[in-house]
């Protein structure tokens, strides 16, 4: 029976390093360059960044979410499930180690779907990290249900004409090419008739109307744009996959963003409680320290208990994608999605209420703990679409019964007790008798 928590040495002393350089040369890089993870390398932020990076590939840990012929290291996704809660715990990790979101879906894909000629034009640049890309999914009225999707491909010739509006289309503003999500076939259902592109950013037609930032943010981040696609022309090997493609597609890169989000949050959650239990220890009131107080120390357990079965199920799910597929982790995945965001909405609440006013100021990361966990029940998904697929995917597993007794029922269950045993016992139930 293989049943195993342990890390192996080799591996756990990566994982020691990635904890050590990401504490002492990635953190920093919040201060120095505040919110300007996605911009392009200026001369300034690429003498401090370009030499992380080339430790990071130098310890043989760069694109670890990639298998090996395209770059990355192949470490599957209980090690990558173990990187990733590192370098969650600050916004610069991702980049330096090459696993930003959205850009490592959108490699994913292009690993998964790519032709030969589309992975060396718009993967290779992911890989090297001078590029960033764009997922071009929700719509302004429909979300990110692609069932009332309007935005459309329509065959023209050797050419894809793509026409509609496509609002939160994160990174925008800096990509250097976006992967479009459009209807193909409307007269079939929508997984079969959606499909993806590839557009390089420049392309007639395809205009950025406007740029929004999270609340919190810094004006010059890349934020989340409003796209409109106006009768954009592309030619007939733009298309990622085969038409009718689009819905596959999207169901296998949200899963694994899903989990990457799930990865990265143990590590902000595990941030959050570390700086509530430094805090508790050293601010004293009313004549003992917060550590001393019992609600504090609620606070800290209840923190510690809800990260703990969080992590677990992160890493379980992990474990189903290394052993049996992406499939069979399903309901997992969503398990994930759905508690990334309470966790971090209530360890964030509670770090916030342990430093008082100050955890709501600029000057401490909390507050962006509180609204990430806010955002992440909207990516990807609402939560409560998830927990609404959650529910039928598990009630699959399940059969009707009498609609009047239950099969619980006691005198239901006495009479199958006495069907099976019934001519080895006198009585049913056969208790002591007094």
């Amino acid at each position: 029976m293989a049943w195993d928590f342990s890390t192996e040495p080799e591996f756990q002393a990566k994982l020691d390093w990635i904890r050590q350089f990401v504490r002492d040369e990635v953190e920093p890089l919040e201060v120095l360059f505040p919110g300007c993870e996605y911009l392009p390398l200026d001369d300034e932020r690429r003498r401090i960044v370009d030499p992380l990076k080339d430790r990071v590939r130098e310890q043989g840990l760069w694109a670890p979410h990639l298998g090996p012929e395209l770059g990355g290291q192949g470490f599957g996704a209980v090690k990558l499930a173990l990187i990733n809660e590192i370098l969650g715990r600050t916004s610069w990790a991702p980049i330096v180690f090459g696993t930003q979101a959205p850009d490592t879906g959108n490699a994913e894909i292009l690993a998964r779907f790519g032709t030969a000629d589309q992975k060396d034009k718009y993967l290779a640049g992911l890989l090297s990290g001078e590029i960033f890309s764009c997922f071009s999914m929700t719509e302004p009225q429909g979300g990110a249900d692609p069932r009332v999707f309007t935005t459309r491909a329509v065959k023209d010739g050797e050419e894809w004409v793509i026409t509609g509006r496509k609002y939160f289309s994160s990174n925008a503003s800096v990509a250097s090419f976006f992967i479009v999500v459009a209807i193909t076939d409307p007269d079939v259902p929508v997984h079969r008739g959606a499909s993806t592109f590839l557009i390089p950013a420049g392309t007639p037609g395809l205009v950025i109307e406007a740029t929004h930032h999270l609340v919190g943010s810094h004006p010059h981040e890349a934020g989340h744009s409003l796209v409109r696609y106006d009768d954009v022309r592309v030619p007939a090997d733009a298309i990622l996959g085969e038409p009718g493609q689009g819905f596959l597609i999207l169901q296998n890169r949200l899963a694994g963003g899903r989990l990457h989000h799930a990865m990265r949050s143990i590590g902000v959650a595990q941030r959050a409680i570390d700086m509530m239990a430094r805090r508790a220890k050293s601010r004293f009131t009313q004549g003992s320290s917060l550590a001393d107080k019992q609600l504090v120390q609620q606070f800290i357990a209840d923190s510690y208990a809800e990260l703990i079965p969080f992590r677990l199920t992160v890493l379980h799910a992990a474990w189903l994608i290394d052993t049996a597929g992406e499939h069979a982790a399903r309901a997992e995945i969503a398990v994930c999605k759905i508690l990334a965001s309470q966790v971090l909405k209530s360890i964030g609440l509670r770090a916030i209420q342990v430093h008082g006013a100050m955890g709501l100021t600029e000057q401490l990361p909390l507050a962006g703990v509180l609204l990430g966990g806010v955002a992440l029940g909207l990516a990807d998904g609402p939560t409560e679409a998830h927990k609404v697929n959650l529910a039928r995917l598990l009630l699959k597993g399940y059969e009707a019964e009498d609609p009047e007794w239950p099969s619980e029922f006691l005198d239901n269950r006495i009479e199958a007790a006495r069907a099976k045993y019934g001519d080895l016992v006198e009585h049913i139930p056969a208790v002591p008798r007094t």
